[in-house]
């Protein structure tokens, strides 16, 4: 069902590759301020090209783009290939390494309403905007998005596997995750990467901003081109895809973190009262640990103060969004319901862009910046399942936003897809 293709990427030059640890750079929207200027001290990182800056960020990237290209910095791989990608990682408190195996390649930026990929989240409106003009100005990919595929049969890891033992690259990135690139070429394999790719559906995992601004940006260039036939370079997307039955995909939660509120801390724990059981802990830090395995249940920690907060089922029925029971029973569905819209009267749109609402990874974090007083309060939350995220993207529906933190993170920086027209590797040519 999903048309995918190899690319002909765009790499650093050979003579780089030994130094390629100092050239990649995590993903625009996890990257810290301070790490950004750490790497924009190298005139040739990739951040220039994924994160520029300036006042007109997206023309600055082109510029600079042109300038790599004319300099023979970056270089265009003379094959098309599909890239494997391989991430080797452990988890705190555990000893067990994790390796997500992967590969990278082009997909058709498909419309939702056409079901062959299916989104779970939904997305920050002026996110998308900023991708939409940094695509157009450059006509490059510069990130994978992340996208899942279910095969319980493992037919492609064998070949994965093979290619592997060959790398391209291997680096420790800023997670402490070992990266590792190698490139399949033989035309045999990757038609049948392609085969395998045409009866499946895909879940986009991470990168619904980067993909839906793909997907803004073909439709802008469909409707400006009369005789569009759908095999233009335009009409396709760099993504990483795994599959869902490894049992190295992990998700790990992400937290809300709010500024401020509108109520006095007794006039806030008051209202929750009318939906949950609220709990006070002495330990703050014990917050994620005390609702692990638990329905509906979510660390606070206001104004220096920690509860425990569990749903009372019986006011569960009362969630009256438009959405199907999948959705309904996922514990963010619950906080976002009953905390941001009952308790503090913000509307489900206004939560998609609300001002003062952060989405904060790191447990230790959340705390700390209640402790700073840069917030008011942060509410923790378990994570969610694969199973969940299946069953939320084949019901039709999406999840809040930042609902999942699929980890690792990709890198930028390994290589750079084109979808300018002499530079892209059509249906026609890929395999043939």
């Amino acid at each position: 069902m999903a048309e995918i293709l190899p690319i002909k990427a765009w790499r650093y030059k050979e003579e780089l590759s030994q130094s390629i640890d100092e050239l990649t750079s995590p993903l625009f929207d996890v990257v810290s301020a301070k790490q950004r200027e750490a790497l924009y001290q190298n005139p040739i990182n990739s951040i220039h090209l994924s994160v520029p800056r300036g006042d007109t960020p997206a023309d600055t990237a082109a510029d600079m783009l042109q300038e790599w290209k004319a300099a023979g910095t970056i270089v265009q791989d003379p094959l098309p290939g599909i890239y494997v990608y391989y991430q080797y990682f452990r988890l705190p408190g555990s000893d067990r390494e994790y390796c997500r195996k992967g590969f990278i390649c082009h997909i058709k930026a498909y419309d939702w309403n056409e079901g062959m990929l299916l989104r779970h989240e939904n997305t920050i409106p002026s996110a998308v905007n900023d991708r939409i003009d940094l695509l157009d100005k450059t006509l490059m990919n510069t990130s994978a998005t992340h996208g899942l595929y279910t095969d319980p049969d493992f037919v492609l890891e064998r070949y994965m596997d093979e290619s592997i033992q060959s790398p391209l690259y291997v680096t420790e990135d800023y997670q402490g995750v070992r990266d590792v690139l190698a490139v399949i070429h033989d035309r045999d394999v990757i038609r049948h990467f392609l085969a395998v790719l045409e009866s499946r559906q895909v879940l986009l995992a991470d990168g619904h901003h980067r993909y839906e601004g793909s997907l803004e940006y073909r439709k802008k260039r469909m409707a400006d081109n009369p005789n569009h036939t759908g095999m233009e370079a335009y009409n396709y997307h760099l993504m990483y895809l795994t599959n869902t039955e490894a049992d190295d995909l992990r998700i790990l939660p992400t937290h809300r973190v709010l500024e401020n509120i509108d109520l006095t801390d007794e006039e806030f724990l008051e209202r929750l009262r009318e939906y949950f059981v609220v709990t006070p802990k002495e330990d703050a830090y014990e917050l994620n640990e005390v609702i692990v395995g638990k329905n509906w249940a979510f660390g606070l920690y206001l104004s220096g103060n920690a509860y425990k907060l569990r749903l009372k089922p019986e006011v569960h029925q009362q969630i009256d969004w438009p959405v199907p029971q999948e959705v309904k029973d996922l514990d963010l569905t619950v906080m976002h319901y009953f905390v941001f819209e009952k308790v503090l009267g913000i509307g489900r749109e206004a939560q998609r862009d609300y001002p003062g609402l952060s989405y904060v990874r790191n447990f230790t974090a959340c705390v700390s910046q209640v402790d700073s007083g840069k917030a008011r309060l942060a509410l923790i939350t378990n994570d969610v399942s694969m199973e969940q995220v299946k069953r939320v993207c084949y019901s039709g529906a999406i999840m809040p936003q930042k609902s999942t933190f699929f980890y690792p993170k990709t890198i930028c920086g390994f290589l750079f897809s084109s979808i300018k027209e002499n530079e892209f590797i059509s249906s026609d040519t890929a395999c043939f």
